[in-house]
Parts: C-alpha cells; sequence; structure tokens
C-alpha cells in the first residue's frame, strides 16, 4: 500500500515513514523543510514533496495520486497546549485539508489526537471515556475527531484516530523532560530541576509508537478511536531514575524545583487493549 504522510520529518513523522519502510510500504512523504527531510535516513526511499498543506494552492489531486491512505501527523504549534491558535487555524485548516483529501478519493485516513482529549480525568483511561479536553490543543483535537465522524456521514471513509500519550526518544522536543535530562548528563551537570515526580503517566518508546500506528495502517477495515499507550502507568520520578541508571549518572535530582502543571491530572494512563486487540501486538510489546 502506498501511504501519504504529512508532517513527515517530525517526532513521530519520521519514525512513522521507517516502521511503513520497513513493512513494505511506499511512502509519500510531506514536509515543508526539504533540508530537514534530507537528513533522514529514509530520505531516498521515499517520494518527498516539500509543501505547504494549507496553502490555498494546494494541488489535491497530485497529492493524493495513487495513495491509498492518510497518515496525518503535522500540527504546527507544540508544545504549546494553551495557544488559541489550535482553536483559530489549526482545527478548520486541517478539516479542509483531510476533506479535500476524502473527496478526491483517498478512503482510509489515521489521523493522531492526544491524551488531552481526555482532560483532567485521572486513573486508566479507555476509548470509552468521555472526551473532556481542558486546554486548546487537547479541545482542537478533539473537534477535528468530531468534524470528520460528521464528515463520514456524507462522505464515508475509514477514520482511524489514534490518541497519542507520552512518547520519548530520538527527536522528541528538546524541551522534554527525558531529552533536557540527557542534556544535562551530557553538560556534566550535579543536579536535575524537576517536580516532585509523584506524576503517574503514560510513557512509550517512539519506536513502539511507530509501530503500532503503521499496523493500525495496514488494518485497513478499522474505524474509530484508539489509544497508542503502553498501558503501564510509572512515575515520573521513577522514569527519570532509570534514565539515570541507564546512563550510569551520578546525576542529583533536585525534587520540586517545579510546580506540577495544571493542565493534566496526577495520575492518569491508558488502556491499550483495542490497540492490541487491532494490531495483535502482546501486552506491553
Amino acid at each position: 500500500m502506498r501511504v501519504l504522510v504529512t508532517g513527515a520529518t517530525g517526532f513521530v513523522g519520521r519514525h512513522l515513514v521507517a516502521a511503513l519502510l520497513a513493512r513494505g510500504c511506499q511512502v509519500r512523504a510531506v514536509a515543508r523543510d526539504v533540508a530537514k527531510a534530507r537528513q533522514m535516513p529514509w530520505f531516498e526511499a521515499v517520494e518527498f514533496q516539500a509543501l505547504d498543506l494549507h496553502a490555498d494552492d494546494l494541488d489535491i489531486a497530485a497529492l493524493v495520486k495513487d495513495v491509498d491512505a492518510l497518515a496525518h501527523l503535522a500540527w504546527p504549534g507544540l508544545p504549546n497546549y494553551q495557544g488559541l491558535f489550535h482553536l483559530e487555524h489549526n482545527l478548520m485548516a486541517d478539516y479542509r485539508l483531510i476533506k479535500r483529501v476524502v473527496e478526491a478519493g483517498v478512503s482510509q485516513v489515521l489521523v493522531t489526537g492526544t491524551c488531552f482529549e481526555y482532560g483532567m480525568q485521572s486513573g486508566p483511561l479507555s476509548e470509552q471515556c468521555e472526551a473532556r479536553p481542558s486546554n486548546p490543543y487537547g479541545l482542537a483535537k478533539h473537534s477535528l475527531q468530531l468534524f470528520l465522524t460528521a464528515l463520514q456521514q456524507q462522505l464515508p471513509f475509514n477514520l482511524q484516530w489514534a490518541r497519542l500519550f507520552y512518547l520519548h526518544g530520538p527527536g522528541q522536543n528538546p524541551k522534554s523532560l527525558l531529552a533536557a535530562l540527557d542534556r544535562a548528563i551530557d553538560a556534566g551537570d550535579g543536579v536535575f530541576d524537576m517536580s516532585g515526580g509523584e506524576q503517574l503517566r503514560d510513557y512509550l518508546a517512539i519506536e513502539q509508537a511507530a509501530g503500532y500506528l503503521a499496523a493500525l495502517l495496514q488494518q485497513r477495515q478499522f474505524s474509530g478511536v484508539v489509544n497508542c499507550c503502553s498501558g503501564r502507568p510509572i512515575a515520573v520520578r521513577s522514569l527519570v531514575e532509570q534514565r539515570i541508571a541507564q546512563r550510569q549518572s551520578s546525576i542529583r535530582l533536585n525534587l520540586g524545583h517545579y510546580p506540577y502543571a495544571d493542565y493534566e491530572p496526577m495520575a492518569f494512563w491508558g488502556d491499550n487493549q483495542r490497540l492490541q486487540q487491532i494490531t495483535g501486538a502482546a501486552h506491553g510489546a
């Protein structure tokens, strides 16, 4: 199958492209920066197009020619979860783009959503939990899912909505926790400032997440919401201590330096049973 991947040079995109190629798929990769794309190990193995997907003169017919599925990952402006541009720009621009892709004949669309769609709910979160987004990013993503679900009633297509939890690995945002920790260790810092670390979160290696997304795309009949997560809660402090041990570092944690975030509950993680059933993954894979 040929998959059109938007945001191909982003954190998730660069790994999804690799995972699709490893499964024998053909990939048309789209991003704005061709120089960044050339740095990717897969650049010569894909059909790359440098495009602004929200441009008024975008040639949709050429973009989706011979494409079996769209994997839409592009979403500008992260990690600013509070920015109103998620609602004022990204939401409708993405809806119009995906609608045009479906109208052009693509019958399968995978979009990455977010655990922030669940809002401030605590505990294990399954896809049956009501979405209650509490920040503009989560609200925009959930609204896009609702808009696309309404579109399905008039233009039938398979919508695979993958809610991503906390991903880590090569290419992650330099401001994210583990990236900041690695930088501090590499710099020889004696102390690492962090929160109290008692939050329970669901962390998944980006390579595993990309494998799950590629497997979802190959389940061409599945349509619906699915959590992309490990299904296992871990305390943030434990995660950090594991990384310090892996790095054989003696860096000391300055716990409580930063307050806990007010846009997420203290303890939440994903239920990944549906993900396992769809992708055939063993528990904890």
